[in-house]
């Protein structure tokens, strides 16, 4: 049997890079829960990945047996159209450092977590994995986007050309414990969720909303992402094979459902229980129309979400209340 077909477990020394996110973390719960016994993590004061040098020497040393790269610069609308140069640079280097260093240091397998943003801005719904590069992307993350993409194309070039098992999923959007939570560069649910929550918390009787309300959006919560995650990297190399191709090997991890943003802070009220109205403040940007993923390539390879949008938003503003205090912002 080939490195390339050996068989994943819990005797496998894996290193989640990003291990303090909310992505990163969960990964490394579900990894704890499978009964993982040497998971490798190095918080940002003893390992920066935007230092090709020291992520070599840390791989170099540490020898995983595969690599999660859940590390990356991330942002809400007015976060990526005000830090353009930032999220692409950052991002790009981290990837490069990681998914570089982890082929220089021998590592057979790695697990790159990308973004339902490098699809156009106006692909068809769902959106398939072979939407890739086929038109103009979204351009309030534009370099973000590219940056994902980059990553997408680095763990494919290293397999094509050195024979590695380098896999890429690409989420929807994520929510859950261990959220952003600052009230300007936030994604959608924890802005709207600590929004909510203070105004019920003060009784107001509005609260604001960015947009229309009318964009559709897919959520996943982050337990069912960490659960694909390892899923993906897990599965025998031959049927990941059969379901992907060298040049367009990418697979969406989603719920295949999605909702209106006035669904979603409708939902959002319940869950708070701000009992007030709702204003929309249509000057504010929509961003892309709507993002459905088709995880049909998924739910062949053999997994689907099992935690619906209302029960993970229970959990989440559970998880919310109970660190409150520490949330800055």
């Amino acid at each position: 049997m080939g490195a390339a077909d050996k068989p994943a477990g819990p005797d496998d020394r894996v290193f989640v890079a990003g291990h303090r996110g909310m992505v990163g973390s969960a990964i490394v719960r579900r990894l704890q829960a499978l009964g993982y016994r040497h998971i490798l993590i190095a918080p940002r004061s003893e390992l920066d990945l935007t230092d090709g040098a020291a992520v070599r020497a840390f791989l170099s040393r540490e020898q995983p047996d595969a690599v999660v790269l859940a590390a990356a610069k991330v942002g809400g609308i007015q976060a990526n159209n005000n830090f353009p140069a930032d999220f692409i640079a950052e991002n790009l280097a981290i990837q490069l450092n990681v998914i570089g260093g982890a082929h220089q240091a021998g590592v057979q397998r790695l697990l790159f977590l990308g973004s339902s943003c490098i699809y156009p801005r106006l692909a068809p719904q769902p959106l398939r994995e072979d939407a890739l590069l086929t038109g103009t992307l979204e351009p309030t993350n534009e370099p973000y986007a590219i940056a994902k993409i980059a990553g997408i194309k680095l763990c494919e070039s290293f397999n094509r050309q050195h024979g590695r098992d380098y896999r890429s999923v690409m989420p929807t959007n994520l929510y859950g414990p261990g959220d952003n939570f600052h009230p300007d560069n936030s994604h959608v649910i924890p802005a709207l969720m600590r929004r909510f929550h203070e105004a019920a918390q003060r009784g107001d009787a509005e609260v604001v909303v960015w947009g229309s309300g009318t964009p559709m959006r897919e959520f996943l919560h982050v337990d069912d992402m960490a659960a694909a995650s390892v899923h993906v990297m897990n599965l025998p190399a031959e049927p990941y094979r059969q379901n992907t191709q060298p040049m367009l090997s990418h697979i969406n991890v989603g719920s295949g459902v999605d909702c209106t943003i006035r669904e979603l802070a409708e939902t959002m009220a319940r869950v708070t229980g701000f009992r007030g109205r709702l204003v929309w403040d249509a000057r504010k940007p929509d961003g892309t129309p709507r993002k459905l993923m088709d995880v049909s390539r998924l739910a062949a390879l053999g997994w689907t979400a099992s935690i619906a949008l209302e029960e993970g938003l229970r959990g989440t503003y559970a998880w919310f209340r109970g660190h409150a205090a520490d949330i800055r912002g």
